[in-house]
C-alpha cells in the first residue's frame, strides 16, 4: 500500500494508531476534511486503498451535510466499480452499508463503552480477521448501525455484539464495514468527549460524569486494542499491494 485516501467527517476522527503505522511505513496519506468542504479528488485510481472515518452526523442527513450525497456516490465508484479495498469505520461503516444496499436504523440502545465483540465462524477464512480471538473488547460509541443486508449474497458477517448484529461485515473482499473503534489511541475518549453529539449520548447511555470512567477504561484496554489494530492494519496493507 503506497498511496491511500482517508475521508474524514471532523478533524479528531482520524485513523488515530492505524495513522500512526501508516505514517511509519510512509504510506502517502491523502486526507479528506469534507465536513470543511474539502473534494474528494477526481481520479480515484490514485489510490490503493479509502479508509472513512466516524463523525458526528448521520448518513441520512444530507440536507444539513449535502457533501454526503457525492461521497456515498464516491465510496460506490470505489467499492463497487473499481474493486478497491476499503475500511470503514462507524460512520464510515454506515456508508459502506448503506451504498451497498443495507438501512442504516437507529440502535437499540446505544452501544457506548468498552463491549464485546464476538467473531463468527466466518472469521476463520477471512483475509483481515483469521488470526483475531473469537472474542475482543473494543471501544463503541454509536446509536445508528447497518441492518438488513440477509439478501446480498455479496455480504459476509464476521462479528456481532449483544446489540449490533453487523458489527464487522465484508463486501465481496475487499472493503470492509466495522461498527466499533479498534483505531483509538490512549487521546481519544477525551477528545471525543469534547463533541457535544457525542457527549450527550454518552451521558444520556452512561450518566453524568461518565466521560472519565469511559476514558479509564479505554485506557485499561489500550494495549489489547493497540495489538489488534496492528494486525489489522497489517493484513489490510497486504490487501491494498
Amino acid at each position: 500500500m503506497k498511496n491511500a485516501i482517508v475521508l474524514q467527517h471532523i478533524k479528531i476522527e482520524d485513523p488515530g494508531y492505524i495513522k500512526d503505522l501508516m505514517i511509519k511505513d510512509k504510506v502517502n496519506l491523502t486526507t479528506i476534511e469534507l465536513d470543511e468542504g474539502e473534494k474528494i479528488p477526481k481520479n480515484l485510481n490514485n489510490f490503493d486503498a479509502m479508509f472513512c472515518m466516524g463523525g458526528p452526523m448521520d448518513t441520512w442527513m444530507e440536507k444539513d451535510y449535502p457533501w454526503l450525497i457525492e461521497e456515498k456516490q464516491r465510496i460506490r465508484e470505489f467499492v463497487v466499480e473499481l474493486k478497491k479495498p476499503y475500511l470503514g469505520f462507524c460512520l464510515g461503516c454506515q456508508l459502506l452499508g448503506e451504498v451497498i444496499g443495507g438501512q442504516v436504523t437507529r440502535s437499540e440502545p446505544s452501544e457506548i463503552g468498552i463491549l464485546d465483540i464476538e467473531f463468527i465462524e466466518n472469521k476463520n477464512k477471512d483475509n483481515l480477521f483469521s488470526s483475531f480471538p473469537n472474542q475482543i473488547k473494543s471501544l463503541q460509541w454509536h446509536s445508528y448501525e447497518v441492518q438488513n443486508l440477509e439478501n446480498n449474497k455479496d455480504v459476509t458477517l464476521i462479528a456481532s455484539s449483544a446489540v449490533t448484529k453487523y458489527q464487522i461485515f465484508k463486501y465481496q473482499n475487499h472493503a470492509y464495514g466495522i461498527q466499533f473503534h479498534i483505531e483509538i489511541k490512549d487521546t481519544t475518549v477525551n477528545e471525543w468527549g469534547c463533541v457535544p453529539e457525542y457527549k450527550s449520548a454518552l451521558e444520556k447511555q452512561l450518566g453524568s460524569g461518565a466521560l472519565d470512567k469511559f476514558d479509564k477504561a479505554a485506557k485499561e484496554n489500550m494495549a489489547d486494542m493497540n495489538r489488534y489494530s496492528q494486525i489489522l492494519y497489517e493484513n489490510f496493507k497486504e490487501l491494498a499491494k
